[in-house]
């Protein structure tokens, strides 16, 4: 009798059409996974070239929808997946708190119950390092800082709230969390383009607070966050465990914004302008309420209240497990230099 092919594992990706969420299904694909993309309200070009190739499963749905959730992960074949990635959610400094909530916080909770009745299912879900709050670090790790007792923005106090739901309601063997820092590379249409949009109008590279510009910009390359989110499903050391993602070379404030500046904005000379904090707080807090009055997904302009907070911190914060779990995969995380090489193709193909 002739055995019967195996199939390849299978993996949930949720944001599947967002900037982590497609690089998250390449890593995937690439590592021969059947896919099933959860899609929201767009695809890309992309995913129907992979739908097309039979590489990737696309499920339209609504994350915070338990039905749609529920449907995404028995497709196609009725069974449940050997992991899931939850890349999908708010990624935002200002909007109304009911909406973080609905997207940050409902979903995991949805998730927990469906992986509570499959226990050999991994469920990796995609936090952020600003659950640490916003202050000045010095390298500590994962298991020297706590979560902020108190997080004065939505996003970082659901997102606490998601970790919270994981860790209490799956066992430590079912679940590992990602905390990437600031995602960049191609496709990133939020934190390299709000760069790019200040440095457009202002004349001046703008510093506000004691640091001058100095403090650590903490970089997280986004094929780095795929490549962690594979090895989160996959390697059995990351079970149970929170791992921060960031890229080794630590860079300032003030190197990130004349890369990109050199990168976008070539022919222009920019000078640094150093402030007070107190400076920025006015408008930074005009902009905040306006933002949030209107629930927008990026502020109406730079800084917000968040932001601000954001730029004026030390964010340096250690990358050891995750270089770690790269090197025992016998990986080599994506380098500054080869993101920033990427990036300058992306900008010369498209002008």
């Amino acid at each position: 009798m002739r055995a019967e092919r195996q199939l390849p594992p299978k993996v949930l990706v949720t944001g599947a059409a967002g900037f982590i969420g497609s690089a998250v299904v390449r890593e995937f694909v690439r590592e021969g996974w059947r896919v099933t993309a959860l899609v929201h309200r767009r695809t890309t070009a992309e995913l129907q070239r992979l739908s097309a190739e039979g590489r990737v499963i696309p499920i339209p749905g609504d994350v915070a929808d338990l039905a749609s959730l529920e449907r995404a992960f028995r497709a196609p074949d009725g069974l449940p997946p050997a992991a899931v990635v939850h890349g999908a959610g708010r990624a935002s400094d200002v909007g109304w708190e009911r909406s973080f909530r609905r997207a940050n916080l409902l979903p995991v909770q949805y998730l927990v119950a469906l992986l509570q009745r499959c226990p050999a299912c991994r469920l990796v879900v995609v936090s952020t390092t600003d659950v640490y709050g916003l202050r000045n670090f010095r390298g500590e790790g994962e298991d020297e800082l706590p979560c902020a007792a108190q997080a004065p923005n939505p996003y970082p106090r659901f997102k606490i709230a998601a970790e919270e739901a994981i860790r209490t309601g799956l066992p430590p063997g079912s679940w590992s969390i990602l905390r990437p820092a600031a995602v960049w590379g191609v496709g990133d249409r939020t934190l390299t383009s709000r760069v790019v949009g200040f440095l457009r109008w202002s004349p001046w590279i703008v510093h506000l607070g004691p640091a001058r510009g100095r403090n650590r910009w903490p970089l997280a390359h986004v094929r780095n966050v795929a490549a962690a989110a594979f090895l989160a499903a996959t390697r059995p050391e990351a079970a149970g465990k929170a791992i921060n993602v960031l890229d080794s070379e630590v860079t300032s404030v003030e190197e990130w914004y004349r890369l990109v500046a050199g990168i976008f904005l070539p022919n222009r000379r920019f000078q640094s302008l150093c402030l007070p904090l107190w400076f920025g707080w006015p408008f930074a807090a005009l902009v905040t309420a306006v933002s949030n009055a209107l629930n927008l997904d990026r502020p109406i302009a730079d800084p917000s209240l968040y932001a601000l907070a954001t730029i004026s911190s030390n964010l340096d914060f250690s990358n050891r497990r995750f270089l770690e779990l790269m090197a025992g995969a016998r990986r080599r995380p994506v380098t500054r230099a080869e993101g920033l090489e990427e990036l300058a193709a992306e900008a010369s193909a498209s002008t």
